[in-house]
């Protein structure tokens, strides 16, 4: 398939998949659920951090966390006591449970205290998002958290493709009014975006000539990323779209 074709191809996939129909299915429908600025990305952030295994669980744990948080994400983040953080004990999903959750909730006070924002401390002088992702890990951790805690956020500079984070900041920094992305940060282009890849985009990106290496990491990513922006250089991100929908609803 030429690079005509392919566009043509990934182009039609990504009109196919990037409406309201997908968030239906997808993770992203919780914090759909918010109307406020900081209850979005808060959930937003807190879902895609759980977001590997059975979507249905994943979307089933993350409407649990919110219904633990009284459906009030950024309120109880804020004003929280530390006996409220007993209504978690006993969640879990896969291997991030109330231990990690507990100091997840502690690490976003912490920030939104000191910086007012979580968009605020993508806003840096790092030359690359990969790079600020790497940044956001130390901030998030600066507070002794517990060592199990520790892997639940990936660092790109250690050679992790980091596919939770990098969908996190597609859901808040795409916007192409089509419903699904929030684009409610602006100040992060979606030029600068990452592919989310993982077994589904990684295997179609493969089949699709867009990916060569093997493993899933931050090296594949970076190639993917090149491929993708020579497609669309603005909006490299919206092929995520065609990847994962054509993987997972089509078996391609």
């Amino acid at each position: 398939m030429n690079h005509k074709d392919l566009k043509d191809f990934l182009d039609s996939k990504v009109i196919q998949y990037n409406n309201p129909k997908f968030i239906e299915t997808d993770p992203i429908q919780i914090p759909h659920q918010f109307s406020k600025k900081e209850d979005i990305e808060i959930s937003s952030f807190l879902v895609s951090s759980i977001a590997w295994g059975n979507r249905k669980m994943i979307i089933k744990n993350g409407f649990r966390m919110m219904e633990l948080m009284e459906n009030a994400p950024y309120d109880f983040i804020l004003n929280h006591k530390e006996n409220d953080l007993e209504k978690l004990n006993g969640f879990v999903h896969r291997t991030f449970n109330d231990t990690d959750f507990k100091y997840f909730i502690k690490a976003l006070k912490n920030i939104y205290t000191k910086h007012n924002s979580l968009e605020t401390v993508f806003i840096t002088e790092a030359s690359t998002l990969q790079q600020s992702i790497s940044e956001f890990k130390k901030l998030f951790f600066e507070i002794e958290p517990p060592t199990r805690t520790t892997k639940h956020i990936s660092d790109p500079l250690k050679g992790s493709a980091a596919k939770r984070l990098n969908m996190w900041l597609r859901w808040l920094c795409r916007k192409d009014n089509n419903g699904v992305d929030f684009g409610i940060w602006r100040h992060i282009s979606p030029a600068q975006l990452s592919c989310p890849l993982d077994v589904h985009s990684g295997n179609v990106a493969r089949k699709l000539g867009l990916l060569t290496r093997k493993q899933n990491d931050a090296k594949a990513l970076f190639e993917l990323d090149s491929n993708l922006r020579k497609l669309d250089p603005k909006d490299p991100v919206k092929y995520d779209f065609a990847l994962f929908g054509l993987g997972v609803f089509e078996d391609f």
